[in-house]
Formats: C-alpha cells, sequence, structure tokens
C-alpha cells in the first residue's frame, strides 16, 4: 500500500472552544477549511517571525554611524585585545 502521507506530520493542540469557534469563523469568512486556515495563518507568522530576526532596520543615523566605524574602526581597546588573544588560544589548543 502507497503512503502518500510519508512527508507529512500531524500537530495536535488543545484550545479553548471560544477560540475554536473564532478559527472556525475565520476559515468559512476566507473560503479555507479550518485545516487550511490555521496552517496558512501559522505558516505566514512563522515567516514573519524568521524575516523580523534576520534583517535588522536601522534609522539613517544609525546606518551612518555603523558605516563611519566600518570605515573607520577605533583603535583596540586592552578587553579587545584579550578577547582575540583569548580566541586565536581557543581555536589553536582545541581544533
Amino acid at each position: 500500500m502507497c503512503n502518500s502521507h510519508k512527508n507529512t506530520v500531524r500537530i495536535t493542540a488543545r484550545i479553548a472552544v471560544s477560540i475554536q469557534e473564532t478559527l472556525e469563523r475565520a476559515a468559512e469568512l476566507s473560503g479555507a477549511t479550518l485545516n487550511q486556515f490555521m496552517i496558512q495563518a501559522a505558516l505566514k507568522e512563522a515567516k514573519k517571525i524568521i524575516e523580523d530576526e534576520r534583517v535588522i532596520i536601522l534609522s539613517q543615523n544609525d546606518a551612518d554611524t555603523v558605516f563611519s566605524l566600518i570605515e573607520n574602526p577605533p583603535v583596540p581597546n586592552a578587553k579587545l585585545k584579550a578577547a582575540l588573544k583569548k580566541h586565536k588560544e581557543f581555536f589553536s589548543d582545541s581544533h
């Protein structure tokens, strides 16, 4: 027998009846089944969260500061020098 669902998984959730009613109403209004609606809504939100974490939005002033620091980096201070030494020691000894 061919398993047409071999690349799918089942997700279950316990929700209040009022939430179920709201989701069913929204699904009905959008012309989707409850399952389709929930998957579409969850996927849309997941993509938004991932995109929000991937993109950094800076004001013009902040962007100017970042680019200025890239073009004219400050002289390394003692803490930065110590961190670089520790980094080099860690990677040369253990890897």
